[in-house]
C-alpha cells in the first residue's frame, strides 16, 4: 500500500477535479512550505552531525554535474520533438533540470518508512540539484541569443530564494547543534514532518487539478513529454546511484529527484531572466503532469526498480 501521505495528495486531487470548495488557506500553505524546507534541512544536518567525515565530496560533485547536464540533454528534445520555441524550451529544460522539494519530501518519507538505508548527505542532493540546472540554462539561452550576462538581480533571486536559504540554514543548524541541541524542537519539527507533508500534498493535489482543468490538448506533445520523461530520468538516477555505490535509500531519493521538476524555485528565476518564456507551460508540465505521475505511480515503481537491481 502507498505511503499514507500520498493518500492526502489523492484526496486533494479528487477535491480539485470535483471543483469542491476545499482549500488550504494561503497563509497556512506558506507556513507549511517554511516548515517542510526547514525540517528537511535540519533532518539532513542532524544526520551529518556525527558523520560529516564520511561524506564523499567526489560523489556530491558528480551528482551536481550530472544534474547540470540534464537540461542540456532535454533542450534538443523540447525543440525538435515537443516543438517549443527557444525561450520555452529553455524554460521547461531548466524546470526539469532543477528538482521538486515536495517530491523529495515524499520520497524521503517513503524511504524512511520502508527502512531503506540512507547516507547522511542524502539531503544535500536536493541542495546540489536545485540551482545548477537553472543557472546553466540561463547562460545557455543568453549566449545563444547574444544577450548580456545574467544580471545580479537574477543571481540574487537564484541564490537567496527561500527554499535554498531554509534548506541550507536547516542543514547548518542541524549539523552544528546535533540531536541533543535540537531536542526541544524535535517533537514539533521532526515529529510533525509527516503532518506538514500530508497537508502540503493536500494543497498540491488541489493545485494540480486547477492547472490541468481544462486539459490543454493542443499541447499534447508537452503533456506526453511530462508523463514519460520522469521514468527515463529515474533510470538515469538509478544507474548513477549504482555507479557511485549508493545504498538503496539514497539511490531511490536520487532517482526520484532526477525524475522530478521544479515548480517553486525555477518559475521565479525564469520569469525574471527570460520574460518572453511562457512559464505557464512549464508549470503545466512540472506540476500538472510530472508531479502527480511521480507521487502516484513513479515512486513506488522506482522503489521496485532500485530493490531489483540491488
Amino acid at each position: 500500500m502507498p505511503d499514507i501521505v500520498i493518500a492526502f495528495f489523492a484526496l486533494g486531487l479528487m477535491a480539485g477535479l470535483l471543483k469542491s470548495d476545499l482549500k488550504v488557506p494561503p497563509s497556512i500553505y506558506e507556513t507549511l512550505i517554511i516548515l517542510l524546507m526547514l525540517t528537511l534541512g535540519i533532518k539532513g544536518g542532524i544526520a551529518l552531525h556525527d558523520q560529516a567525515a564520511t561524506v564523499s565530496g567526489t560523489d556530491l560533485l558528480v551528482i551536481g554535474l550530472f544534474g547540470a547536464l540534464i537540461p542540456l540533454a532535454l533542450y534538443p528534445l523540447l525543440r525538435k520533438l515537443v516543438l517549443l520555441n527557444a525561450a520555452d524550451s529553455t524554460s521547461v529544460a531548466a524546470h526539469y533540470g532543477s528538482v521538486s522539494a515536495g517530491t523529495f519530501a515524499v520520497v524521503l518519507a517513503v524511504a524512511e518508512s520502508s527502512r531503506m538505508p540512507l547516507l547522511a548527505e542524502t539531503t544535500l542532493y536536493l541542495v546540489l540539484l536545485e540551482l545548477p540546472a537553472i543557472v546553466v540554462m540561463l547562460y545557455f539561452y543568453h549566449n545563444q541569443n547574444s544577450q548580456r550576462a545574467i544580471s545580479s538581480s537574477v543571481w540574487r533571486e537564484a541564490l537567496t530564494n527561500r527554499g535554498v536559504l531554509l534548506l541550507a540554514g536547516g542543514i547548518g543548524i542541524g549539523w552544528i547543534y546535533g540531536p541533543d541541541g535540537l531536542e526541544p524542537l524535535t517533537p514539533a519539527l521532526i515529529g510533525g514532518f509527516k503532518t506538514f507533508l500530508a497537508l502540503f500534498l493536500l494543497e498540491m493535489g488541489i493545485c494540480t487539478a486547477k492547472v490541468c482543468l481544462p486539459l490543454p490538448l493542443k499541447h499534447w506533445r508537452l503533456l506526453v513529454f511530462a508523463a514519460l520523461i520522469p521514468f527515463v530520468l529515474a533510470v538515469c538516477g538509478i544507474v548513477l546511484g549504482q555507479m557511485l555505490g549508493l545504498p538503496t535509500g539514497s539511490t531511490l531519493v536520487l532517482a526520484t529527484l532526477m525524475a522530478s521538476a521544479s515548480y517553486i524555485a525555477a518559475p521565479a528565476v525564469v520569469r525574471t531572466s527570460i520574460p518572453e518564456a511562457n512559464t505557464d507551460l512549464a508549470m503545466l508540465a512540472a506540476l500538472g503532469i510530472t508531479f502527480p505521475v511521480n507521487v502516484l505511480i513513479g515512486i513506488p515503481l522506482y522503489q521496485q526498480w532500485v530493490l531489483f537491481v540491488n
